[in-house]
């Protein structure tokens, strides 16, 4: 984004375009309604049967506490609930443990690397990536509930 304008351009448009990288939802701290972060997600690939979610706790003090563990939950619940979609993908820079580790921890499973693909800061970073399969999900959310696809045990 090049300026404000662009910006809310960016906003506005989201919901209508599967490929916008824009913010779907902003997080807000319960207690005080005041803004921490920014959650979204897009079509990845237009040729797979896969969105991906991207995450960001704006305000340094406000990491670490469980914040983007909850959007991510939400989120992830949000897109396999409102889009037909098999897979729920997330990239995340291997030098960011924080963040690799909030998707682990979610269930999400690190896929592979692709190297030298993130320009940011200065230098290239290897970015990994990670998914979570519909059927994951729901072992993940519904435990006690088996796959429309699992066969009935005798």
């Amino acid at each position: 984004m090049d300026s404000f304008e662009s910006l809310q351009n960016a906003l506005r448009d989201a919901p209508g375009d599967p490929l916008s990288l824009a913010p779907r939802f902003l997080l807000r701290r319960a207690s005080d309604d005041r803004p921490i972060g920014v959650v979204g997600y897009f079509n990845s690939y237009t040729a797979l049967d896969t969105v991906d979610v991207w995450y960001a706790i704006c305000l340094p003090e406000e990491r670490g506490k469980g914040y983007g563990s909850e959007a991510v939950q939400l989120l992830a619940d949000y897109v396999f609930s409102h889009r037909n979609v098999e897979r729920v993908g997330a990239t995340s820079d291997v030098e960011n443990p924080a963040s690799w580790k909030l998707l682990e921890r979610l269930g999400f499973r690190r896929e592979g690397t692709l190297r030298r693909a993130l320009f940011h800061h200065g230098g290239w970073h290897d970015v990994a990536i990670y998914g979570l399969t519909r059927e994951e999900w729901r072992t993940l959310r519904h435990p006690d509930r088996k796959s429309p696809r699992e066969p009935a045990k005798s």
